[in-house]
């Protein structure tokens, strides 16, 4: 990183003095936020290797199967902002610890559901506990690290998440296939089990002298101030916008449609589509070392990448539906999951555009705003797959069609907040030098 981008980023991240140094504890301590929100991922994507086994165990068609996902992520969008006034009020820990009590609760309730409404509430109950942990591991990575560390930071923990995902598609669904529907949840609900009990014993919200400032208890003007506030950034809103066009693609491949699209589509073996699944997976994990370099080290790049990242999903999309045949060849399916590994990274920028235009004391909220983004286009896009997928006759070329809609909308407002969030953080900077210059020593 050269050394005007370095302070480029530390002073629009709000980079003080006192900014916390890293270092081996702190690697140590965001770990255990890192695992939680690893063993989250695994339960909130177990589904998209078990959505053929859910619709013969709870004998359900396709609006019902996406009814799962879209519960299971309405609560998560609907909890974002929630999340994040708790997180600034009440600190990572206790929100991690309430997370993983729910998530737990949830799998395991999956996991011995006799009925499509009790494993409904189950997966209610997953996703609340699921939406306590990304803004949760974010905010743990700024009270821990140097600003100037937060891309990276940023990205390795969505690294961790797909690591999750990898879990779900290799583990799980080899579990599955071999123990059953009930053994294969019940025991991996083991695994909240352990995160639960290596947070409570060892995470701390910040390193010692470097307690935030404390927050007077205003009730509900606290909050609507603290959303007002982080609202009115351009920074906060491009970010949201940017992680709704960049996530969802990949999110609803693989979360729920990837599998069935594959082998109901596109004629492959379960074990074919499967790897394929985890090809989104390993492609995420180096073009997101790769993106949180970039971005790192050359701030202007946020945007090209989010842009480019859309642009490529996009046309991979409209080769694959509208490739002249019953099914489209290998090689195109394989270009087609290796550009959905990027959606993931590229949606993490979302984060990038709305930390340095947010004071400290509010960045769980602007997170959860960001991340609300996401979470809404992909709940979206599961409902309507579902519904036009009833409505055809499992015409998967109209169904995923949708993905282009959303795609357009997102993007033209992603052009149409560019340029404000960024002439704002360039404000934001030049006043900090400002200000710096007159301090006196």
């Amino acid at each position: 990183m050269s050394s005007s981008a370095s302070s480029a980023s530390a002073s629009s991240a709000g980079s003080l003095p006192g900014d916390p140094p890293g270092g081996r504890r702190a690697v140590a301590i965001w770990s255990i936020g890192v695992s939680v929100y690893f063993v989250a991922v695994i339960f909130r994507t177990s589904l998209g290797v078990a959505g053929l086994d859910a619709a013969d165990r709870f004998h359900i068609n396709a609006s019902a199967l996406s009814t799962f996902s879209i519960l299971q992520l309405l609560v998560y969008a609907g909890m974002q902002i929630p999340v994040g006034l708790m997180v600034d009020r009440l600190g990572t820990k206790k929100v991690l610890t309430i997370g993983a009590v729910l998530f737990t609760a949830g799998q395991l309730g999956f996991a011995l559901s006799p009925s499509y409404g009790t494993a409904l509430a189950a997966r209610a109950l997953l996703g609340c506990g699921d939406a306590m942990t990304f803004i949760s591991v974010l905010r743990l990575g700024t009270r821990w690290f140097p600003a100037r560390r937060g891309p990276m930071v940023a990205q390795l923990a969505g690294l961790a998440g797909m690591a999750g995902n990898l879990v779900s598609t290799m583990v799980l669904a080899q579990l599955l296939q071999g123990v059953g529907w009930t053994a294969a949840f019940a025991g991996s609900a083991l695994a909240g089990v352990v995160v639960l009990v290596l947070l409570v014993l060892f995470l701390k919200d910040h390193p010692e002298g470097h307690e935030p400032q404390p927050l007077p208890h205003q009730g509900a003007v606290y909050v609507r101030r603290q959303i007002a506030a982080a609202w009115r950034e351009p920074g906060t809103r491009l970010g949201m916008w940017v992680h709704f066009t960049t996530q969802f693609p990949a999110m609803v491949f693989l979360l729920l449609w990837g599998l069935p699209f594959l082998v109901e589509a596109q004629g492959l073996s379960r074990a074919t589509a499967g790897e394929l699944l985890t090809l989104v997976v390993v492609s995420n994990l180096v073009i997101g070392l790769v993106y949180g370099q970039i971005v790192a080290r050359h701030h202007a790049a946020r945007a090209p990448l989010a842009i480019g990242t859309v642009t490529a999903t996009a046309v991979a999309w409209a080769a694959t539906l509208a490739y002249p045949g019953d099914h489209a060849p290998m090689w195109l399916l394989v270009v087609l999951c290796t550009v959905l590994g990027a959606c993931g990274p590229a949606s993490m920028i979302g984060f990038d555009f709305a930390r340095p235009a947010n004071l400290p004391e509010r960045q769980g909220t602007a997170s959860g705003i960001v991340n609300m983004g996401g979470f809404t286009a992909s709940m979206t896009t599961l409902f309507a797959v579902g519904v036009l997928l009833d409505a055809t006759g499992d015409n998967y070329r109209v169904a995923f069609s949708v993905i282009f809609v959303l795609q357009a909308l997102g993007m033209s407002q992603v052009l149409r907040l560019r340029k404000r969030a960024v002439r704002r953080e360039r404000e934001r900077l030049v006043a900090s030098r400002v200000e710096a210059v007159h301090v006196p020593a």
